[in-house]
């Protein structure tokens, strides 16, 4: 019996402030994606050159076998 569970997912929101640049922001996720296992899913910049980032990782859970 195969029974399909909906893709639980663990979101965080990372607020950057103005005086980082674009490299380092770039690093910043890079690093998150290969190391922490982390995809982007919204980038909003702001007026005042803030970003907020959000980004989500799957969770996986063990289930227990019979």
């Amino acid at each position: 019996m195969n029974i399909r569970t909906p893709i639980e997912y663990e979101v965080e929101q990372v607020r950057i402030p103005r005086d980082w640049s674009r490299n380092a922001v770039r690093r910043l996720l890079t690093d998150r994606a290969e190391y922490g296992g982390w995809e982007l899913v919204r980038l909003r910049r702001y007026r005042d050159g803030t970003r907020d980032v959000w980004v989500r990782r799957k969770i996986i859970r063990v289930r227990p076998t019979l």
